[in-house]
């Protein structure tokens, strides 16, 4: 059984996320017009003041040791009430469909406790697949699930509320 990790990126790790976020949006051109610059690379517009928000928590992921991902949690939710958002999820594909994205979602969760809105892009038909047997599993039954337009595109937004875990 590989050692799954979560840990909260330190500033001098924010270069890292960045670099990862090229493989992000080279996974997402599948379903989004999504260009290269001149450059030969995806502009990434994360601004500085992204990075200085309280409430942005960014996380490697490791397997092993290894570096295998990343994860963003903001406040940058669309949902009334909702407090928490994973606004970026990156999984090296080497890594998927292990159960480290489950041990990461199930994580934040734990850490996290509080009222959350969790969604993806209907075309992104691997993340639709992903999420509509993970949310029920892990809340037991109990999350919403609207349908609203990000953008211009299709999006599943799941509600939850994540428990305070008990001492």
């Amino acid at each position: 059984m590989p050692t799954l990790e979560l840990l909260a990126a330190h500033r001098d790790e924010l270069q890292t996320i960045e670099n990862l976020m090229q493989f992000y949006m080279h996974d997402f051109s599948e379903w989004l017009p999504l260009k290269f610059a001149e450059h030969g690379f995806y502009s990434i517009h994360l601004k500085e003041d992204y990075w200085r928000n309280p409430a942005t928590q960014p996380f490697l992921i490791r397997v092993d040791g290894e570096l295998a991902g990343f994860v963003i949690i903001d406040n940058d939710t669309l949902i009334d009430g909702a407090e928490y958002n994973i606004s970026y999820f990156f999984l090296a594909r080497r890594f998927r469909g292990q159960g480290v994205a489950q041990f990461v979602v199930s994580a934040l969760l734990s850490r996290l406790p509080g009222q959350w809105q969790i969604f993806h892009i209907d075309a992104n038909l691997p993340a639709q697949r992903f999420w509509a047997r993970l949310i029920p599993e892990l809340t037991a039954g109990q999350f919403t699930r609207q349908q609203r337009h990000v953008d211009g595109y299709p999006c599943t937004f799941y509600v939850l509320r994540a428990p305070v875990p008990v001492a």
